[in-house]
């Protein structure tokens, strides 16, 4: 793919898209080693601070943003790349809550958002965003927090849940409801300041050790100005953002556990020969290596999608809710093939199921996936074809 982008979606890389991978493969092949993701997990902050610097030094960040902001101007399919890389290394990094609100801010925002971008790409600044309620819903219909017109500024009241680092961020991206005198309550997104006074946060501890919280916003006041544009329609790109890099990053880290998972059965021997010699496991490698690579097909061609501006809203959910089951699969058989010693915490084949079950529970579960793609094809007439018609009942 030339950096203008595909008119058609083609499943293998070129030769620039290979360079980056290969790159960025190499470096954290060499800085983030399952030692560094213990550190992490051990601190406070749940993400390694030295390596954020470098890993934005080098310009990792800025991938897919505009130049004028010192990124790359890289189509969205690179960002997909980086957190294919950064799962399957299980990078403790701040990227998807740092460049999901980015893009968004990028796309959507005035100058008053896109101030922070520059700080963004440079590493400077750490963002977050927020859509999840005490119902943990990941939909539009689940988002209850209010932000009321007072003059200039915006009042937000209500709590959001599952914030992934809030308490790193400076800022964070955040799904409300806007009311206003005479108008229907209608949903968008504010760009909030986490050290605003009314905030209160509530650490959570997730089964993947990262940084993720529940914060109340009691009366909290916000410019007017930091509302971004476009209603819902950023909340949605948003919400369709945050699954298919989650299942990008999902299916990393099953295609590493699973690549970790059949180098230790060509080693471990039982009754004379490698375990891997006998067929029960010989199958459960095969599905492993199936649905690894069922996953990538699904969310490149979501991302793809995204970066046309094409609907996707079926293919993100096909994506996130194949990789929620498939990749979790994948790292549980990969535990199960290494037996008793791949359920010990010491053993660093826990750490890739750890992170994959955690990151399966965030934007979206499989549930709420399957019932956009059971709405787009069971209320829509005609033939089959989630990728035309369907978009318009999702």
């Amino acid at each position: 793919m030339n950096i203008q982008g595909k008119a058609k979606m083609d499943v293998l890389l070129d030769e620039q898209e290979t360079l980056v991978l290969e790159t960025l493969r190499s470096f954290l092949s060499v800085e983030c080693d399952p030692a560094v993701v213990r550190d992490a997990e051990r601190n406070e902050s749940g993400y390694s601070a030295s390596l954020w610097k470098t890993f934005a030094a080098l310009g990792w960040l800025g991938l897919s943003l505009p130049e004028r902001y010192g990124g790359q101007a890289l189509p969205l399919t690179y960002a997909a790349l980086l957190f294919e890389e950064l799962g399957r290394h299980i990078a403790p990094l701040p990227v998807l809550s740092t460049l999901v609100p980015a893009l968004l801010i990028e796309k959507y925002g005035n100058a008053s958002h896109k101030a922070v971008l520059s700080a963004v790409v440079s590493g400077e600044m750490i963002l977050s965003f927020a859509v999840q309620e005490q119902s943990g819903r990941w939909s539009p219909e689940g988002i209850a927090m209010t932000a009321q017109r007072d003059g200039d500024a915006l009042v937000l009241s209500g709590r959001k849940c599952f914030v992934a680092d809030f308490q790193n961020a400076t800022h964070c991206l955040t799904a409300v409801r806007v009311e206003e005198a005479g108008r229907a309550p209608g949903l968008a997104l504010v760009l909030v300041d986490t050290a605003a006074p009314g905030i209160q946060v509530e650490r959570l501890r997730p089964l993947a050790k990262d940084q993720e919280c529940c914060v109340a916003f009691e009366r909290v006041r916000v410019p007017a100005e930091r509302l971004l544009g476009a209603g819902q329609a950023a909340l949605d790109d948003l919400m369709d953002y945050a699954a298919v890099f989650t299942a990008c990053q999902m299916q990393g880290a099953a295609r590493k556990a699973t690549e970790l998972a059949a180098a230790y059965v060509t080693q471990r021997e039982a009754f004379g020969q490698p375990i891997g010699a006998f067929q029960a496991i010989q199958h459960l490698a095969a599905d492993m290596l199936n649905a690894v690579d069922g996953v990538q097909l699904l969310s490149r061609e979501a991302v793809w999608r995204l970066s046309q501006g094409l609907p996707a809203r079926i293919e993100v959910a096909q994506a996130k809710s194949f990789a929620n089951e498939k990749c979790l699969m994948a790292c549980r058989s990969a535990q199960q093939m290494h037996g008793g010693i791949g359920f010990m915490a010491e053993f660093d084949i826990n750490l890739w199921y750890r992170r994959t079950a955690s990151w399966g529970l965030r934007a979206g579960s499989t549930y709420e996936h399957r019932r956009l793609i059971s709405r787009a094809l069971l209320d829509t007439p005609g033939p089959v074809r989630l990728g035309v018609a369907a978009h318009a009942s999702a």
